[in-house]
């Protein structure tokens, strides 16, 4: 008997199977596989946080280089917290675990971005922040004290500033633009960082030709700030809006220049046309 014959017995015995089977018995088999289905399914929606966690740290231990971990150093004026585990690497593992938790709820996915966070390590914080922006459609109004915490306790370099800001708080700025004005007093903190990401958050909005008036607020308020970092970031902010309005940052430049860091300067003109970049950096 070929395959096909075989299959077609088979289907033939099943179907005179369940001719026979009284109406009873056929609701209770069909309600012992939904059931089987609503256990697999909430098993697919639960996980044991703590296990969890201490595999995704097994992985990056796994997959560490001890070469990047000396070389990355030269990027950063202060010490960073890193295994070593290179941005391929990084970005495998952290989609792999995202795939298993992605069906969770919000709230569950939050609770293992903390605990994440909690470790105080590069990698696992990375994977926090990225997770956050994953869930950007369903971030809403109160999601917005945990970021803005996440800023001022877990953002210790421009690395991990502009990994928050350009994902999460980004795209929530981008749906919830009734925020900005918090964000902009971040331009008057001490902590840099919080001056930094009061720029460089406005990027996603800013790349979608939103929050642009807000920006130049935001570049004011930092216009002769010290801080080289700052003056990077609100710099990289200003080159973002020239991508789509050039003849205006570059007015906004030239009424300024004369108090503009030069750090700032040079990042906002830097996709300008060399004349352009020629007069900005003239006197």
């Amino acid at each position: 008997m070929t395959t096909e014959g075989r299959s077609q017995k088979a289907e033939r015995r099943r179907q005179k199977s369940r001719r026979g089977m009284s109406p009873q018995r056929h609701q209770d088999t069909k309600n012992g596989q939904d059931r089987d289905r609503g256990i697999n399914k909430k098993a697919e929606r639960s996980v044991n946080s703590k296990e969890l966690v201490a595999a995704i740290t097994r992985e990056f231990k796994a997959a560490v280089d001890p070469e990047y971990r000396v070389s990355v150093q030269r990027f950063f004026k202060e010490p960073v917290k890193l295994y070593g585990v290179r941005t391929p690497e990084w970005r495998r593992i952290c989609g792999r675990f995202w795939g298993r938790v992605k069906c969770l709820p919000k709230s569950d996915v939050f609770a293992l971005c903390e605990e994440l966070l909690a470790l105080r390590n590069g990698e696992e914080r990375g994977v926090a922040f990225d997770w956050a922006g994953r869930m950007r459609k369903q971030l809403g109004p109160a999601d917005f004290p945990r970021l803005e915490r996440w800023l001022k306790q877990h953002v210790t370099n421009w690395g991990s500033c502009d990994s928050l800001c350009g994902g999460a708080l980004g795209f929530f700025l981008l749906d919830h633009p009734e925020f900005l004005p918090k964000v902009r007093a971040w331009a008057k903190s001490e902590n840099r960082w919080l001056r930094r990401a009061s720029a460089v958050a406005h990027i996603i909005p800013n790349r979608n030709d939103l929050a642009v008036d807000s920006a130049y607020k935001v570049a004011d308020l930092l216009l002769e700030d010290g801080d080289d970092m700052v003056q990077k970031g609100y710099g990289w902010m200003l080159k973002e809006i020239a991508n789509k309005r050039p003849q205006e940052v570059f007015e906004f430049v030239m009424a300024r220049k004369d108090r503009m860091p030069r750090t700032a300067l040079r990042y906002a003109i830097e996709k300008m046309p060399p004349a352009w970049k020629k007069r900005a950096m003239a006197g």
